[in-house]
């Protein structure tokens, strides 16, 4: 089991920043990929930013140039930077891992979420 925690978030006014920390324990062995995603209030869940085991990160078109996904594997955290923010930005966002553990075991895992709120 893999439990993860994040942290970080807050009110904000337009063009602010935010650091976001998603602390995974437990039984870390395997997760080859940590993401971040955010749900507004009637929207869908969508994935913000992503980075794998080989370093290698993937953002959303809405947040490329802005956000900033980065790993300290010492500390088995993955932070969000986020700068520019902008009242659509406003969700709760949620960390997630996937878990390999072998052709066919594929585990996924889910925080709690933190709430971003950005003022206009």
């Amino acid at each position: 089991q893999v439990q993860l925690v994040e942290s970080g978030g807050g009110l904000v006014q337009a063009g602010g920043s935010l650091r976001l920390s998603c602390v995974a324990s437990g039984s870390t062995f395997g997760i080859n990929n940590i993401a971040w995603y955010r749900q507004a209030p009637g929207k869908q869940r969508e994935l913000v930013a992503g980075i794998s085991s080989d370093g290698s990160t993937n953002y959303a078109v809405a947040v490329k140039g802005r956000f900033t996904i980065s790993g300290d594997n010492a500390k088995n955290t993955v932070y969000l930077q986020m700068n520019s923010l902008k009242p659509e930005d406003t969700a709760v966002y949620y960390c997630n891992a996937v878990q390999h553990m072998g052709v066919g075991y594929d585990y996924d895992y889910w925080g709690r979420g933190t709430q971003v709120t950005v003022s206009s």
